[in-house]
């Protein structure tokens, strides 16, 4: 089975293509846009190329027709708690129901990133940032959220029978908005109200990006950055993030709750924006972008719209304060006003069991997991799990 590596416009359509035949019989499926899959592999619009490097490859059978693809990539500047064990990444798998087109194809990466001297690899994951792209759809096989795959329900026995090993999950929670919080968060918002006087709770004005980028941009860096493998968010990443999806924000979806004038926990949604994309197809041009804007328009006037939890997070000095209860008692009103009837929070992983103890305590379940699993070359060396954030 021949392995091509992706270095012409011709092979480029052939990894592009292939997703369309492997679910061609899964109603789910929700193709991301091309043009958000190349950008991930343009070193001009992927600033993880600065300190990184990535490849591709399509497999193909004896008659030449593309039966997988993968990609494998490394970033430098990416931490690694474990100088004896450098990791890189692997991604953008979709492989026909064989184990040996699948084994090839994951060789090819470990192949490649052992010559670059890392000693393990993870997958399937993005080469960037964790907000998408990242794991593999192992439960709850429905329409996939923007920014994250689908996948075929026996992609997992094809993962673990070449090695891959559990490193950590990742959730996505359900709830609908209408459903009463637990009494407790009426009170916490009560008690702030009297007791902090000087807290606030407040949706973005996203008519003044510059302060929009300046809160996320704090908020983030105090509550996320100091995880395993995030890095700190610079100030124009923040900007080219508001800039980037100005078009589409909503908000009144996007909460955080301010000490004073600092920002000190976020709550940032989005219109899930595949039940947009779902009418408008695989290549954004220009036919596409008028579709886009008819469909939003059609939706946004809808009373039984779906937000999008993409990240929530409070400044370690406020954590487990009620400053969470206080922020989802104000949030979820106006989610409501708004008209918005589901929720799903993303990316909430089984190593951060205060996030899921809030998911939990505001009754939402778990309705979707994804895997990101791990092969460490050195096959002898004893495996350990992403550690607990405590």
């Amino acid at each position: 089975m021949p392995l091509l590596e992706v270095n012409s416009p011709a092979r480029v359509r052939q990894f592009l293509d292939l997703p369309a035949r492997i679910y061609q019989n899964q109603p789910q499926w929700i193709s991301p846009l091309d043009q958000e899959i190349e950008a991930v592999f343009d070193p001009q619009k992927n600033h993880n190329f600065a300190h990184g490097e990535a490849i591709r490859w399509v497999l193909t059978d004896a008659a030449g027709t593309v039966i997988g693809r993968v990609a494998a990539f490394i970033n430098h500047e990416t931490p690694q708690p474990d100088p004896t064990q450098p990791v890189g990444g692997m991604g953008f798998f979709e492989c026909i129901d064989d184990q040996a087109a699948a084994n090839e194809l994951f060789e090819a990466c470990r192949q490649w990133l052992a010559q670059r001297g890392l000693a393990a690899m993870d997958g399937p994951i993005n080469f960037g940032e964790r907000d998408r792209f990242w794991g593999l759809l192992t439960d709850g096989f429905t329409e996939p959220n923007y920014g994250m795959f689908f996948h075929q329900p026996y992609y997992q026995q094809l993962f673990e029978n070449y090695g891959f090993q559990l490193y950590f999950k990742q959730y996505t929670c359900y709830r609908e908005v209408a459903t009463a919080l637990h009494p407790t968060f009426d009170k916490a918002a009560e008690r702030y109200a009297q007791e902090h006087p000087e807290f606030s709770f407040r949706h973005a004005n996203k008519r003044d990006a510059e302060k929009l980028a300046r809160d996320f941009h704090h908020v983030y860096n105090l509550a996320w950055a100091n995880h395993s493998g995030i890095n700190p968010m610079s100030l124009d990443k923040a900007r080219d993030l508001v800039k980037q999806m100005k078009p589409v924000l909503d908000e009144r979806i996007l909460w955080f709750a301010y000490a004073g004038e600092e920002p000190v926990a976020f709550f940032v949604s989005l219109p899930e924006l595949n039940q947009i994309f779902k009418h408008v197809g695989r290549n954004f041009n220009l036919w596409a972008k008028l579709r886009f804007l008819w469909e939003k328009r059609k939706y946004e006037q809808r009373r039984d719209k779906k937000l999008f939890g993409v990240i929530f997070g409070v400044v370690p000095a406020w954590q487990g304060k009620g400053v969470e209860s206080a922020l989802m008692v104000h949030a979820r009103h106006e989610f409501m006003r708004a008209g918005y009837h589901d929720i799903e929070m993303n990316w909430i992983g089984d190593f951060n069991p205060r996030m899921l103890a809030v998911t939990r305590s505001i009754g939402a379940r778990i309705y979707k997991t994804h895997t990101t699993y791990r092969y460490q070359f050195d096959r002898t060396r004893p495996f350990e799990r992403c550690p607990i954030i405590r």
